[in-house]
């Protein structure tokens, strides 16, 4: 470890005056020789330091973002190369190098924070030996050798000695009682800031190479703070500490306010969405308004929450507009329903307009010319005709005899337009 340290004494003077000058703001508050004035100006480094790499991290984001993008054509790979994993692989790294990604970028915080680590324990290195380091000068180094944090020296290890706990002033007891405690809240942190990475922000529908891995460090860098912890010094440890609870924060702060669509995380917050929006009738936030605006440019490739979040909208009678904003129900724009078929955008979706039902009388006092002659309304028509003759010659009359033909003026009256000539069926005797 001391010889990776070395590689980065470059940086070691500028490490040493940031604590510096941290040292003598909080050494003039809790007193110069405390284990409060060292401590917080490592933690006061840290939070310096992450500050810095803020700009980086969006770039993490955004690369994380466009490796999403490019899931459905993973999975295209992975089921055509399922019986090839050479070719998988291969197809896999062709399609980063098209798209300008690298699965790797979410280790760039971790690679740009090494030259600060390793700077820092060269530093508290040579404390604990008693050599000046960077701009520390001896009286500096005489205080942070008396500093304790919870009793343990700021430069001693869990696996110093007895006769070198002893010279800074401390028990071996104390000494590895406090750096256990501290190697277990790192790795903890660091698992729970992997875990709910791969719980609550992925989206777990679609298996990829880039989503094993991510399962695979969320195991793996645990371990690996557990067995370098205890040839860590105190101060390092603080400094570890705090940059795994700042990446905790943080990424609870973007899981919180920009999820990965098709995640747990976009469910919850889309719902949270969906309720402050019903409810205020208004989008507010910057954020806010971002979302629903991408959204609303995705039409028929919204993701299931996606399309529960606009068709909730459309229940509350608000539409969602392509600015991110929403309005009322007749400014809708077009949207989908839960199985992807186009739908209304706000209000209730309209009914078609069935057309008006014609009662047995007009439909028979409609035009003539407009049918054909042998079309089955003209037959129902003649029928109705024939029908209205019959009721209208009710009355008795002379019995005719079998078979005798009916008169030719009854005939023509019977014979409309497009009906056939001749001798027409009799209606039953009920009918009439």
């Amino acid at each position: 470890m001391d010889t990776i340290a070395s590689l980065f004494s470059f940086i070691t003077t500028p490490v040493s005056w940031v604590i510096v000058q941290f040292h003598s703001l909080f050494g003039a508050i809790f007193g110069p020789d405390t284990g409060w004035a060292w401590g917080l100006s490592i933690v006061s480094l840290v939070i310096l330091i992450r500050i810095c790499l803020i700009p980086l991290f969006v770039k993490q984001i955004k690369a994380t973002r466009a490796m999403q993008t490019l899931q459905p054509e993973m999975k295209k790979i992975q089921e055509r190369y399922k019986n090839d994993k050479q070719r998988q692989s291969e197809e896999m790294m062709k399609l980063y190098k098209e798209s300008g990604t690298n699965p790797l970028s979410s280790c760039l915080p971790i690679l740009a924070q090494s030259p600060f680590f390793f700077a820092l324990y060269h530093v508290l290195s040579g404390i604990a030996s008693g050599k000046t380091v960077g701009v520390i000068d001896q009286p500096l180094l005489a205080s942070a050798q008396k500093a304790h944090i919870f009793g343990a020296p700021l430069a001693a290890k869990f696996m110093d000695s007895q006769d070198k706990v002893a010279a800074l002033g401390a028990t071996l007891m104390d000494v590895r009682v406090v750096t256990a405690i501290m190697i277990v809240l790192m790795s903890f942190s660091q698992f729970y800031t992997q875990r709910q990475l791969m719980t609550k922000n992925v989206d777990t529908t679609i298996k990829t190479p880039f989503m094993q891995q991510q399962k695979m460090l969320m195991y793996v860098f645990p371990v690996i703070f557990a067995v370098f912890g205890i040839n860590f010094p105190v101060g390092v440890l603080v400094y570890w500490l705090t940059t795994n609870v700042w990446t905790m924060g943080q990424q609870m702060y973007v899981i919180h306010q920009n999820p990965t669509p098709g995640s747990k995380a976009q469910s919850a917050f889309l719902d949270r969405l969906l309720k402050h929006v019903t409810h205020t009738k208004k989008v507010r936030k910057r954020s806010q308004r971002a979302a629903i605006k991408a959204i609303v440019a995705k039409g028929r490739d919204r993701n299931e929450f996606e399309r529960k979040f606009i068709n909730g909208l459309g229940k509350a009678g608000l539409a969602a507009q392509t600015d991110g904003s929403v309005a009322l129900g007749e400014s809708a724009v077009a949207t989908e329903t839960e199985d992807g078929t186009p739908g209304s955008g706000g209000g209730a979706a309209p009914r078609r307009q069935q057309p008006k039902r014609q009662s047995k009388s007009q439909r028979h006092s409609a035009p003539s010319t407009t049918k054909s002659p042998d079309s089955p309304d003209t037959a129902r028509s003649v029928a109705s005709s024939g029908k209205t003759s019959l009721s209208k010659s009710d009355e008795p009359q002379d019995a005719k005899p079998a078979g005798a033909k009916p008169a030719s003026s009854g005939t023509r009256s019977q014979a409309k337009s497009g009906q056939r000539k001749g001798q027409q069926r009799p209606k039953h005797p009920s009918k009439k």
